[in-house]
């Protein structure tokens, strides 16, 4: 499934309208360049999930948490994390925390850690602050997901 936004407000709409599905044990993998807008669209999924946060890039801390009622969003950024360290850094702790979702930037360094069952992002520029987002759906959930966003689903 493809998204087209053309600009950050655009970007933070489509986090927010995913975040709204989302539930605990969800996992979503967020690729593309820097400055892709793979962090601006984080900002909508906290307010997707009804949490009242500023968000941050986790890139110098690796993870930051976001606690809502009944749903905790777990953001990882791996840009500085070699191929397997992933573990050391939490992953394998969110991923048992039953009030949890991951988003996790730059997952190609913990995808040994990441279940199959994800929802996979891939953020691409195509213009002056124009960007695509593709969705593709690793199992089940991510599946429900997409279905739920043909038919409109907020």
């Amino acid at each position: 499934m493809l998204f087209r936004t053309s600009g950050p407000a655009e970007t933070l709409a489509l986090g927010e309208r995913i975040g709204r599905l989302l539930k605990p044990l969800d996992i979503l993998c967020l690729r593309g360049e820097l400055g892709s807008g793979k962090t601006t669209f984080v900002s909508g999924l906290v307010r997707g999930l009804g949490i009242a946060a500023h968000v941050q890039s986790p890139s110098f801390t690796l993870e930051r948490l976001y606690r809502g009622k009944g749903r905790t969003l777990h953001h990882f950024d791996l840009y500085r994390i070699a191929a397997g360290e992933a573990g050391d850094i939490g992953i394998e702790a969110a991923l048992q925390d039953p009030e949890g979702i991951l988003a996790v930037e730059w997952p190609e360094s913990g995808d040994v850690f990441l279940p199959s069952d994800r929802l996979e992002m891939a953020f691409s520029h195509i213009g002056e602050g124009i960007r695509r987002v593709r969705l593709s759906g690793r199992g089940r959930r991510p599946r429900e997901i997409i279905a739920a966003l043909r038919r409109g689903g907020r």
